[in-house]
């Protein structure tokens, strides 16, 4: 889908909304093993949201639709690597929506290291029986 199109998708008047009345939100896990500076972090959060937000207009639109609508609710936790990489696996099996974002490898992090995982946007208790453990970043 291009960018027209999805910006065309969430402008255009609905025939039927498809709005979740449950909560819904994006949790954004960073690898806290990465010596990362913040503006590092940011740009990395950022792609992480963006692909996200594409990705659910694509496979999910009354989540993105409830998202969108209730103020774009999202926050971001630390974990490490081998904790992200379970926690998406669990999300896989149980129908959540996942994105994965690698490095470039062109500053400051290792070609292919794996920097943040997207998680939603879904409902929020389901977000938070996965990953309401987790430390805020």
């Amino acid at each position: 889908m291009g960018l027209r199109s999805f910006i065309h998708r969430l402008t255009a008047p609905k025939v039927s909304s498809g709005y979740v009345d449950n909560a819904v939100k994006m949790v954004l896990v960073v690898n806290s093993e990465l010596k990362m500076g913040k503006g590092k972090i940011a740009a990395q959060v950022g792609h992480a949201a963006v692909s996200a937000t594409l990705k659910a207009g694509q496979y999910n639109p009354p989540d993105l639709d409830s998202w969108l609508k209730s103020g774009q609710k999202k926050i971001c936790v630390k974990a490490d690597y081998d904790e992200i990489k379970q926690l998406v696996s669990k999300a896989n099996l149980d129908g959540i929506q996942t994105v994965e974002i690698t490095d470039a490898g062109k500053t400051q992090i290792p070609s292919g290291s794996l920097t943040v995982a997207a998680f939603g946007p879904c409902d929020e208790e389901k977000l938070e029986s996965l990953t309401g453990h987790l430390k805020l970043l």
